[in-house]
């Protein structure tokens, strides 16, 4: 259970990483209250996983999830470039998020 809430508080990291860009510098209101909201549950969801997980596998993976998954929306979304040194990027971290989770 606490792998599961780790992921979604992973998920939720996304969102609002994603969210800022979206307030404008939290002058439009609801991205703004989304975001927060996001970055609300993310926390929280990461506290409850760390309950039963070492902090430092549930930090490195809740950040891992966060980061490779900004940066796929960042390209999907926002246009950001998909170069090749990204892309190894992003495997290699997802590399160590697996590698964390078969360490446990």
């Amino acid at each position: 259970m606490s792998w599961l809430l780790l992921v979604l508080a992973g998920l939720f990291e996304i969102g609002w990483a994603i969210g800022l860009k979206y307030t404008e510098g939290f002058t439009r209101p609801l991205p703004t209250v989304l975001t927060v909201g996001a970055m609300a549950i993310s926390l929280g969801l990461l506290g409850l996983a760390m309950r039963s997980l070492p902090v430092g596998t549930a930090y490195a993976v809740w950040v891992g999830i966060g980061a490779a998954g900004t940066v796929l929306l960042g390209i999907l979304l926002l246009n950001e470039p998909a170069t090749i040194a990204r892309m190894v990027s992003v495997l290699l971290i997802l590399a160590g998020v697996i590698g964390l989770k078969l360490a446990h």
